[in-house]
């Protein structure tokens, strides 16, 4: 199957913009989102989604949204940039992840849980009114924007909310990601989150 340039196919939703628009952004961490943001925020008003019930154990949940909520409050963004954080409950993925605990990194247990992330984030966006939604997800070099892409697009079409196409490690994404994490000292986690990914290490 040809590859889609999802960055490009973002541009071109970002240039039918008219100003003012609402994007509920899906978060992993404030790291990634530093870059996602960065970007972002020139063109909508953005409220960040931190729903992430698949981070193992609780104190590094809190450790990465009091992280999320340094990058929030420290970079300057061109238009509003607000925060919506759940709370914790690791049973959410847990049930998502079911059958797939032995899988390695990458594999179906892992798109069990972006689904799980990116449809929280769409039932949300629909809810409240939002003109869009994503996820920060791909600008990790580790993630496969194609799947994201894929799953966004099914999202789109089964809640009625526009989803904002992207591949956020293009155009050295990850690496400016890198340089705004050291330059706002924020902690770069080792491990992708969950229980089993931590196993793996």
């Amino acid at each position: 199957m040809e590859k889609i340039n999802f960055q490009k196919k973002m541009e071109e939703q970002i240039a039918t913009l008219q100003g003012g628009e609402r994007l509920l952004l899906h978060s992993c961490c404030g790291p990634c989102s530093s870059y996602v943001l960065e970007v972002l925020a020139s063109y909508f008003n953005v409220e960040v989604l931190y729903y992430n019930p698949n981070i193992y154990p609780e104190s590094e949940y809190i450790k990465r949204l009091q992280e999320q909520i340094k990058i929030i409050n420290n970079m300057p963004f061109k238009n509003p940039v607000s925060l919506m954080p759940c709370d914790y409950d690791e049973n959410e993925f847990l049930t998502a992840a079911k059958g797939f605990e032995g899988e390695r990194e990458g594999g179906s247990r892992c798109e069990k849980c972006f689904r799980l992330r990116m449809e929280k984030t769409a039932l949300i966006a629909k809810e409240k009114g939002f003109d869009y939604f994503t996820t920060t997800l791909s600008v990790s070099p580790h993630k496969n924007a194609q799947l994201l892409n894929k799953i966004g697009g099914e999202l789109q079409e089964k809640h009625g909310i526009k989803y904002l196409y992207g591949d956020f490690k293009k155009k050295e994404g990850y690496k400016r990601s890198i340089i705004l994490s050291k330059e706002y000292d924020l902690y770069r986690q080792d491990y992708c989150g969950c229980r089993f990914s931590l196993r793996e290490e």
